[in-house]
């Protein structure tokens, strides 16, 4: 029974995450929007650390994790994010709710897993407006607004191939439609003129990773990684129309299709830089852990050239994170508040994002915890994040935020050969 419910389950939750706007970032506008967290609830608590995995979970960025499963698993996660947006003169709150991930992962063998799922790789989502006056003392008004996004599809394989050392690999293709808008009025004009651009974009990655995790002293655990997510390849078909259109009844006067062949900007390229983590944690397995992570990438390499925007640059991008859990006593009985996780982490993220030559960069902390469901290994994640990016300099807005996270962790037993004595 609980696999049919399941199925309807993914396959009802799966049309919103395609339909969801995923972001109310003003930094959305930037690139191809905000990239998602690609990690479990259980992992994103931890700082968002990616080199722990056990027998129960999926580890969505993590795919050597896999040879660690023992029980057919699926998962789904959920985040509302609570922002606040302020720049020198005013504040505004606002929220967004999100589906962010549905997977399912399965052991093949006693040391080898495969998984597959859904999740949203970046997203676009903002509604901001500018004035300034012109050469000729009029007041010029503009209005931004874009949605969008794209949703990744992945495979994974993790193996053993010899004790302590897991590899894996993860497949990654990614699709969607990023739509930008720019409206203009000009103070004592009768018509405004529009902008709309379009990119339909698809193309695919790989997530390579490697795992040591050898016992110490019949007690401990060290957890080494190395995960190389590689160049995203994404081709992006793009169209553009220039208009005009009457202020006082709103109606579009002329719309023409921009001949973007002849600028060379129909079909463009976006290659997305490789992405390398280095992780080293130390813990005692079911008790505790604690671990930290750093990641590089070299995003001053990528560029944008359909959006053609003049204020923003990108710099080589790093991210530090550290974080662990505690169990107080996961076989205890007569305790459920034993059998409870506790997770907590922070990160720091130089996005490499440059925006009016300020820095875009993020500091997040994070919190949570891993609630048993009854007698079985299913439970149920809640998280919290707190978190401040951008800054007020230079015209720009900070974000300071709150999140959400509540992750569903289910278990079955599929794939194994039934005993009867």
């Amino acid at each position: 029974m609980i696999k049919k419910i399941l199925i309807v389950f993914f396959c009802v939750t799966a049309h919103g995450l395609f339909a969801q706007n995923g972001t109310i970032s003003p930094y959305s506008y930037f690139g191809i929007g905000d990239h998602r967290n690609n990690g479990s609830v259980d992992n994103q608590m931890m700082g968002g650390i990616s080199m722990y995995g056990d027998s129960i979970h999926i580890n969505l960025s993590n795919p050597a994790a896999y040879s660690k499963l023992r029980l057919t698993a699926y998962s789904a996660g959920i985040s509302h994010k609570q922002y606040r947006l302020k720049d020198w003169n005013e504040e505004q709150n606002i929220s967004v709710t999100n589906l962010d991930y549905l997977s399912i992962g399965f052991p093949l063998a006693k040391n080898a897993g495969f998984g597959f799922g859904l999740m949203p790789y970046s997203s676009v989502g903002y509604s901001l407006n500018s004035n300034s006056t012109n050469g000729q003392g009029a007041e010029v008004t503009n209005f931004f607004n874009g949605e969008g996004g794209l949703n990744r599809l992945y495979a994974s394989i993790g193996f053993e191939p010899i004790k302590n050392l897991s590899l894996g690999v993860t497949a990654n293709f990614n699709f969607g439609t990023l739509e930008y808008e720019r409206i203009q009025s000009v103070e004592g004009v009768q018509f405004g003129t529009l902008d709309n651009r379009e990119s339909k974009i698809n193309g695919y990655d790989f997530n390579y990773a490697l795992n040591y995790n050898p016992t110490i002293k019949d007690k401990y655990t060290l957890y080494a990684s190395v995960l190389v997510n590689t160049q995203g390849n994404l081709v992006s078909k793009n169209t553009q129309t220039l208009g005009s259109f009457s202020l006082s009844s709103g109606n579009n006067v002329e719309v023409v299709d921009v001949d973007l062949d002849a600028s060379n900007l129909r079909d463009t390229e976006l290659k997305v830089p490789t992405r390398t983590t280095l992780g080293l944690g130390f813990g005692e397995n079911k008790k505790w852990f604690l671990g930290a992570e750093y990641s590089f990438q070299q995003l001053s390499d990528f560029d944008n050239r359909f959006l053609g925007l003049e204020n923003v640059d990108y710099t080589d991008a790093n991210t530090y994170a550290f974080g662990g859990y505690w169990v107080p006593d996961y076989r205890s009985l007569s305790g459920y508040y034993k059998r409870i996780t506790y997770r907590a982490g922070l990160r720091y993220d130089v996005s490499g994002l440059v925006v009016n030559d300020k820095e875009i960069n993020n500091f997040g902390i994070t919190f949570g915890l891993g609630l048993p469901l009854g007698t079985s290994f299913s439970n149920l994640n809640l998280g919290f994040e707190l978190g401040k990016r951008g800054t007020t300099d230079a015209n720009l807005i900070e974000e300071n935020y709150f999140k959400v996270n509540i992750g569903l962790s289910l278990n079955d037993r599929w794939f194994q050969q039934r005993k009867i004595n």
